[in-house]
């Protein structure tokens, strides 16, 4: 099962977002003092930039200075951020600032590690923020934390809210995007990117989700453009690695398999660590017949970032390649995670309905994402997801709405296509079936080591168009 995306919009800015909204956000607040306190007259601190707390040094102050521009910051520089805050708090208890960036910061390492545990400390820190200072009394950099890590865990709606109370600053307009596109809504996500652009109109966060949204909508020329001028704009290396992989998706998306490697092993070059370029260069590296290295691939991503849907992806490669029992042992390692991550309050909906439909229960999988769905998360990510459930649980008359659906926003995907092809292939309505399935293998003859052969046999199984019956 290629499962696109799963449950990563906050991934899609590349990382380093979240604690640079509470960085930037801290900058408003005027000089700081070592404890980033907004009482003393340290200035802007060790690392010079606005928002990073004077008396900072070294990684810790590279980390903020590189998050308060929005650029990201490698993994070791944000583990000593993580440590020189609470160094400080356990002598400051009361420093309302500094439990924000502590807070942004161990969600900014959940994301980046893959590790849900960090999710309740930051919640515990973010709170005891907004506790010592409330958001009508300068809390806002704890407001939007709480909206970035609500986001993080695939919360859309609360990330929502909270985004609605953080003001009318950048990064209060990049979570709307966010938060808007996880729930589907992308005409509101549309306005919030045109007031991000208008306030950081050269930004990597605005360059990144222009680029999200120009795909979501089907402009994929667009979406290169940006990508291209996202890359070009970059600095640090965490966020030119991000732009990078962006671009390797986008040639992925279209079936341009050997670009998109040279992407992502561009990406590596620049965040050797990254996940989501290991994983990317693993699906090109699959659908160029090189399939002991992308399983390596997938290992490494694993390693560095252990997320369900890399576990599904590899199982499936196991299983296209007829190893049922290491795809079997992928698939238990990815419920696994889903467990693991659903206990420190992720939402796991999406990829555990995918794996279920796939590979467990179907009826599991339609309860699910009916459930999420009539929770207001109706992106074509869920209603693809729910329609193709539908049909594994044989009701394929109430999946083709939501198959028509995912197809139908504007997004061009290989395998929502797919999944509507057989979904009007099981409702015998053999044309409209042949035309998706066809369209799929156009868009990316690789999207699936499953379902792209899969989708080449139920071609044949359809057999030619009929043919019009000669004129008399």
């Amino acid at each position: 099962m290629k499962t696109e995306r799963v449950s990563q919009v906050v991934l899609l800015a590349g990382a380093g977002a979240v604690l640079a909204g509470a960085l930037a956000l801290l900058a408003a607040d005027g000089p700081v003092d070592a404890g980033g306190t907004g009482t003393g007259a340290g200035g802007a601190g060790a690392a010079g930039a606005p928002g990073v707390p004077a008396g900072l040094a070294g990684p810790a102050a590279r980390a903020a200075a590189g998050m308060g521009a929005g650029a990201g910051a490698s993994p070791p520089d944000l583990a000593a951020l993580i440590g020189d805050r609470e160094a400080w708090l356990r002598r400051h208890p009361g420093d309302a600032v500094s439990w924000a960036v502590l807070g942004a910061a161990y969600t900014e390492h959940g994301v980046r590690t893959g590790d849900p545990a960090a999710y309740p400390k930051a919640e515990r820190a973010l709170r005891r923020s907004l506790e010592a200072r409330p958001a009508g009394g300068g809390g806002a950099p704890a407001v939007l934390g709480l909206g970035e890590l609500a986001l993080a865990r695939g919360d859309f709606g609360t990330a929502l809210r909270w985004a609605r109370k953080a003001g009318s600053g950048w990064r209060a307009q990049a979570l709307l995007v966010d938060a808007h596109r996880g729930l589907g809504d992308d005409a509101a996500a549309g306005e919030a990117l045109e007031r991000l652009r208008k306030l950081r109109p050269t930004s990597g966060a605005a360059q990144a989700r222009a680029v999200e949204l120009y795909r979501d909508r089907g402009w994929r020329e667009d979406a290169a453009a940006r990508a291209h001028d996202a890359v070009a704009l970059s600095g640090a290396s965490a966020e030119r690695a991000a732009a990078l992989r962006r671009l390797g998706d986008l040639e992925w998306e279209r079936g341009y398999a050997r670009e998109a490697l040279a992407r992502y092993e561009a990406a590596l070059r620049v965040a050797p660590g990254d996940a989501p370029s290991l994983a990317g260069r693993a699906r090109a590296l699959a659908a160029l017949g090189r399939t002991d290295e992308a399983l390596r691939m997938y290992g490494a991503a694993l390693e560095a970032r252990p997320l369900p849907e890399y576990a599904l992806e590899a199982g499936d490669l196991y299983a296209a390649l007829g190893r049922d029992a290491a795809a079997r042992e992928r698939y238990a390692r990815a419920v696994e995670l889903a467990d693991a991550a659903e206990s420190y309050g992720v939402d796991t909906a999406l990829v555990r309905g995918r794996y279920e439909a796939e590979h467990g229960d179907p009826e599991r999988a339609v309860e699910v994402l009916r459930a999420r769905w009539r929770g207001g998360h109706r992106s074509a990510e869920v209603a693809d997801a729910l329609g193709w459930a539908l049909l594994r649980a044989g009701e394929p008359e109430q999946a083709l709405p939501y198959a028509r659906a995912a197809t139908g926003r504007g997004v061009r995907s290989a395998l929502f296509a797919y999944h509507r092809g057989e979904v009007e292939r099981a409702l015998g309505r053999d044309g409209a079936a042949r035309r998706a399935l066809e369209k799929a293998l156009r868009i990316n003859p690789y999207f699936s080591p499953l379902h792209a052969p899969a989708a080449r046999r139920a071609l044949a199984e359809l057999g030619e168009p009929p043919q019009a019956p000669p004129e008399r």
